[in-house]
């Protein structure tokens, strides 16, 4: 039956499900959308497993997994859904406060992640060799290299609502929306090394990277002047929608065709035309237009990305073995996160409290949607179903536990604050 489905199909099923759970969850439970939506897909990912173990002959699980197999995951967000979320996210993001934290964004979102993947990857394999999991060394970094990127879309979605100097707010924000174009390079080299079972070269890669990451913002700038210099010379709301629209999808499709970074070019057109067009192109009315498209196009796609990892788990049913290593693999990131900004922070005492930005970023660096389309992007084998179950479960951990606490620790840590001050 899903092999009848099509896209229309999909898209309906995934819209209705997102609206019935999205009133549930506005009327009753009140909980943060993306947190919501993940845990009521992940329930309803358990209840679908707890019906096939009691009625096998349902195979409710085969049809749900034949669902998202039809949607494939990986292609709907990397080649589709992130220009869009991550140029939405970029729109809003003031310039002057990311201008002042640029070097903070740049270290952060480049050694950051390179040091992240070797301490998640070097503490990865010695966590499967002591339990007796073979898992080469290599994989072991194309795991550090998936997982150390922050889910611009989560943590976007935590700044909303928690209460965060515009600063530090800056820098999360800057360093969520760049890192994962970062890891999406370094997983890319890391993976065709793996594959190909050729010795890595430092050079091959610094080239690889360098081309990427550089071209990638390069064309974001070209992007979104062009998109700036349409904007400015007209003055019609519906148009200029359009051509925001054109922005994005030609741009990332752009950046495919040369080879270059998708995510990195969006960020960038999405920063120049959310400052310089929100400025200087666009009439009051134009920009009311504009950013309500966006923000409507956030949450949409927003609601479908969560709902998409909670009904994961699904697919996870036939590999309940490696759930444990997934739950010992959670304390080993967020330390490698700890030690990865917890460095330069200590260097930038002066420039971003400590007490307040330690912890925050911290604990509000979650994993998302980036994360799960690499690990099913692997190719098939035992090594894709040991770094599936592991990234699961930090993103499920991540999403819910961090992402539902992230608001009431800032708000802890600003009232300790104050009472310290007074």
């Amino acid at each position: 039956m899903h092999g009848q489905l099509t896209a229309l199909d999909a898209a309906a099923i995934l819209i209705v499900l997102c609206a019935v759970l999205g009133w549930i969850n506005h009327r009753f439970l009140k909980l943060p959308s993306t947190v919501a939506l993940t845990m009521m897909g992940a329930l309803a990912s358990v209840v679908v497993i707890g019906i096939d173990a009691v009625l096998p002959q349902s195979d409710l699980a085969g049809l749900v997994s034949g669902f998202l197999e039809d949607i494939d995951f990986h292609q709907t967000l990397m080649d589709g859904m992130l220009s869009f979320l991550l140029f939405a996210g970029a729109l809003h993001v003031d310039i002057d406060q990311l201008r002042r934290g640029r070097w903070q964004i740049a270290i952060l979102s480049t050694i950051g992640v390179i040091a992240s993947t070797l301490l998640i990857g070097g503490g990865f394999w010695l966590l499967t060799t002591a339990l007796g999991i073979a898992v080469p060394f290599i994989w072991c970094l194309v795991f550090g290299a998936l997982i150390s990127p922050t889910d611009p879309v989560a943590v976007m979605g935590v700044l909303k609502t928690a209460k965060v100097p515009p600063t530090l707010q800056a820098t999360i924000a800057g360093e969520s929306l760049f890192n994962d174009g970062v890891g999406v390079v370094i997983f890319s080299i890391l993976l065709a090394t793996a594959v190909s079972g050729s010795e890595f070269s430092l050079v091959h890669a610094g080239e690889l990277f360098a081309v990427e990451a550089v071209g990638g913002a390069l064309l974001g700038l070209a992007a979104g002047w062009v998109g700036y210099r349409a904007m400015k010379a007209i003055d019609d709301y519906a148009v200029e929608v359009l051509v925001t629209l054109a922005v994005v999808m030609g741009g990332y499709s752009l950046a495919s065709a040369l080879h270059v970074s998708g995510p990195v070019a969006m960020a960038v057109a999405g920063l120049l035309i959310g400052n310089h067009g929100v400025a200087h192109a666009m009439s009051d009315v134009t920009r009311d237009y504009v950013h309500k498209f966006w923000a409507l196009i956030d949450e949409v796609l927003n609601a479908v990305l969560f709902l998409l990892i909670g009904l994961e788990a699904v697919l996870l049913a036939g590999r309940l073995g490696l759930m444990g290593l997934g739950l010992l693999t959670i304390p080993l990131v967020l330390a490698a996160r700890a030690v990865s900004v917890g460095a330069p922070l200590t260097a930038w005492r002066s420039l971003l409290p400590f007490r307040l930005a330690f912890p925050v970023m911290v604990w509000g660096g979650l994993r998302g949607g980036i994360s799960i389309a690499l690990a099913l992007s692997l190719p098939v084998g035992p090594m894709k179903d040991i770094l599936v179950a592991a990234t699961y479960v930090v993103v499920l951990f991540s999403v819910l536990v961090q992402g539902g606490t992230i608001g009431g620790l800032v708000r802890r840590l600003n009232r300790d604050g104050a009472a310290t001050e007074a």
